[in-house]
């Protein structure tokens, strides 16, 4: 009875020569150091991922404004933020569809149709001629882009295990850079022939099509990205089933002689199926997605609202900025969240805690937004001064545990929630705009009010009785 067993062991963990995942396996085992070219390769399909999500804000006012779609100027955040919500909806949408499809067809395919939609749908928005065409292609984008859970899990399986942490680094940090590249590109491209009239000439395409350029750049990239997938191997086990199937058969034909082990495995079994089926009712999981949602909406109608705000005209208490100034503060802030999050944040959580930084953050951020109001009545070299240190500290101070699992059910709350951001900062900042005059909280002064109600939200959601510390099983 031992050595059957032992046998059925040894037949589950037999090589198999046409399945992508033991081959793979087989490679971490011969090759114990970092495999830096597949890391390499994964950052720069996980950038590719990130770009087309930041580049829009410098420019997203301007393009509703040029499809003359909002008869008035206070009207161009509330379409703005539409389009800005589109990309989340769709990724939220599919979120679950594109994970099964990767933990059954495989993780490479999903990369794969993921990189070409950047070059097809992001293409298309920078073509669009109408509010409806740039809302249905970001939509499209999103509903074929859902790939941060599918790029966690590759970049885990792909390196040994030592090495995991670092893999999923390596994602987390080429959507840092995307923070920084994105945004400029969107802001140094956008309207070349405006910017940049010697080398654009109007009756060029990029004259018909001002938001082309941007990506276009983008979806160049993308390309490249896609002849790096080449060497992306795949590594999922194609043949998990049939073993899955002869150890049912082997455990059922061993029953009556193993009942006690038998007892044991079942009883095993049981709990991951009850596991399995309890996720929604595991209210510290649960808790900590919907803390962790919450700010992702704060985040999201700030990164909106910010835009909007930096665009629109001093009349209406903006900045008067162009989408090139908006481009750079974005970079800029950008980097400086990257490097906080490579050099301050490690020691600083390893010291307080993640909770406590969290809260910490949230405390912070809410006098700071109300800074910003007021920042509007500078002029000069001292508004691009202060803006800049304002958006640095500002993002610095945005959550940082994006290195969570990455399940399907927290990516697909994290999308709606973001999905709802820009669409409510959007139709939010409209609003404010129409009520310049009004005798509580003018203007803007709603809007950063708004984005600190939600911020404080999600900083009571952190204390007890909400926020459920994990319980530990003996």
């Amino acid at each position: 009875m031992e050595e059957s067993r032992t046998s059925l062991l040894e037949r589950e963990a037999e090589y198999c020569e046409k399945c992508p995942g033991c081959k793979v396996d087989r490679l971490k085992q011969e090759q114990a150091g970092v495999p830096y070219k597949l890391l390499s390769f994964i950052w720069i399909v996980s950038l590719c991922t990130a770009l087309q999500i930041s580049s829009l804000f410098p420019f997203v006012y301007f393009m509703i404004r040029d499809f003359h779609i909002a008869k008035r100027e206070e009207d161009v955040g509330f379409y703005a933020g539409f389009v800005g919500s589109s990309f989340m909806v769709g990724r939220a949408l599919t979120s679950l569809f594109w994970g099964v499809v990767a933990d059954r067809y495989g993780r490479k395919p999903v990369i794969l149709i993921g990189t070409f939609s950047v070059v097809v749908f992001n293409t298309l928005f920078g073509l669009s001629t109408n509010f409806w065409m740039a809302l249905s292609m970001r939509f499209f984008l999103g509903c074929f882009n859902s790939l941060l859970g599918t790029i966690r899990a590759y970049a885990s399986e792909v390196c040994r295990e030592e090495y995991r942490a670092l893999a999923l680094s390596v994602v987390s940090t080429s959507r840092g850079i995307g923070l920084i590249i994105g945004p400029a590109i969107g802001g140094f491209f956008a309207q070349p022939v405006e910017k940049y009239p010697n080398l654009f000439a109007e009756s060029s395409i990029f004259g018909r099509f001002p938001y082309l350029l941007p990506c276009l750049i983008i979806s160049v990239y993308a390309v490249g990205s896609l002849v790096a997938c080449k060497w992306l191997p795949e590594t999922l086990h194609k043949h998990a089933e049939k073993a899955n199937e002869r150890a049912d058969l082997h455990d059922i034909s061993e029953h009556s002689s193993n009942d006690s082990g038998q007892k044991d495995n079942m009883v095993e079994l049981e709990e991951k199926q009850i596991h399995k089926s309890n996720l929604l009712k595991n209210w510290p999981l649960m808790s900590t997605i919907i803390v962790y949602c919450v700010f992702s909406l704060q985040e999201m109608a700030y990164s909106e609202i910010f835009s909007l705000w930096a665009v629109s005209d001093k009349k209406y208490g903006g900045l008067s900025f162009s989408s090139q100034d908006v481009g750079e503060v974005l970079a800029i802030s950008g980097l400086g969240l990257l490097l906080f999050q490579l050099l301050l944040y490690p020691p600083v959580e390893r010291r307080l805690g993640p909770l406590m930084v969290t809260r910490l953050s949230a405390v912070i951020s809410i006098p700071l937004l109300s800074c910003f109001p007021y920042i509007a009545m500078l002029s000069g070299v001292v508004l691009h001064l202060v803006i800049n240190c304002a958006a640095i500290l500002r993002n610095t101070l945005s959550p940082q545990s994006q290195r969570g699992a990455a399940n399907a059910i927290s990516i697909t709350a994290m999308s709606v929630f973001k999905a709802f951001g820009p669409a409510g900062g959007g139709a939010l900042f409209s609003w404010a705009q129409e009520r310049q005059v009004a005798s509580f909280l003018p203007g803007d002064q709603i809007v950063f009010f708004a984005l600190n109600v939600v911020q404080f939200i999600g900083l009571l959601l952190t204390f007890k009785p909400f926020l459920a510390e994990p319980y530990q099983r003996e």
